[in-house]
């Protein structure tokens, strides 16, 4: 059998969940994923994965197994790089991850002007708000908003962002400006539930009751009914800039911010590094630090 190929298929089951979600993912029947693994088991003479109508489980031994195959198939993978010439001619496929809205409006615009340099690289660009994990999803680069778990992996400060409650100049025209946080109790408030409770806001000072006349799940969504003025509400600055810059909200509350967020990007540090990656992480880092300097310039 071919045993590569096998421990992919039993990879991709693990990442996906299930059977059906590999044989998606790898364009393969769920009759021949099933069967691979079924030939891989009796080959190792040893059951891999519990299996259930719904969900597939690791069992002690596949879970040693899969870790071995992880490891045998970036390695693999790196030989192949290797002799296409990828660590020393800057070619092949870039695959980065960002959260959805700074990479967006920050991390895109880069990617395509590298792109544009450098025509015999590809790129895939993964735009979301759940942390991927570096090697399991097989990335090169990530980006993260926040505090770094200490994981191994190198890492290259960008610079910061803050969070900071806004308003439009509509709803101030209602609405008297607040001076402290104690004062949202007499304001309308748009929640964005992924950093706010609907109920209480927490600044360093403590919490503060607030009445949430809309609740929403996305930054997007909140950013729209904050320019509809229909209140205050409270994300982070690099989500706002575009509306900053054209004077459509005006940030409140400024004194009482809790300290600013540092923006990283992330990669294994494999040595020797691909040609592709280290030619990125020379032409991203200058110009995204440029762009946090312009919007920490725009937010003050």
């Amino acid at each position: 059998m071919d045993r590569l190929k096998a421990m992919t298929v039993l990879t991709a089951v693990v990442e996906a969940g299930s059977l059906s979600g590999a044989g998606r993912r790898l364009s393969m029947p769920l009759a021949t994923v099933s069967r691979i693994l079924s030939d891989l088991e009796a080959q190792l003479h040893v059951r891999l994965l519990n299996r259930s109508t719904r969900h597939v489980g690791l069992t002690d031994a596949g879970a040693a197994y899969v870790a071995a195959a992880r490891r045998i198939l970036e390695q693999v993978g790196e030989a192949e790089r290797a002799a296409a010439g990828e660590f020393s001619t800057p070619r092949g496929e870039l695959v980065i991850t960002a959260p959805i809205e700074f990479g967006r409006l920050h991390v895109l615009p880069v990617v395509t002007h590298f792109l544009e340099c450098y025509p015999d690289i590809d790129a895939r660009l993964i735009l979301s708000d759940r942390t991927l994990h570096l090697m399991d999803d097989h990335l090169d680069l990530a980006f993260r908003i926040g505090a770094l778990p200490d994981s191994g992996m190198a890492a290259t400060r960008l610079g910061s962002v803050r969070r900071v409650a806004c308003a439009s100049p509509g709803y101030f025209k209602r609405r008297a400006i607040p001076k402290r946080p104690a004062d949202l109790v007499a304001h309308d408030c748009i929640s964005f539930d992924a950093v706010d409770a609907p109920r209480s806001w927490n600044f360093p000072s403590g919490p503060v009751a607030v009445r949430s006349r809309l609740v929403v799940n996305t930054a997007a969504a909140a950013i729209d009914a904050v320019l509809a003025d229909l209140g205050i509400v409270r994300l982070l600055s690099y989500q706002i800039e575009q509306a900053l810059d054209a004077k459509r909200l005006q940030i409140v509350l400024q004194k009482f911010e809790a300290d600013a967020i540092p923006v990283h990007m992330l990669h294994s540090g494999q040595s020797p590094m691909p040609s592709k990656l280290r030619l990125f992480l020379d032409f991203v880092a200058p110009r995204l630090r440029t762009r946090l300097v312009r919007l920490s310039q725009i937010a003050r």
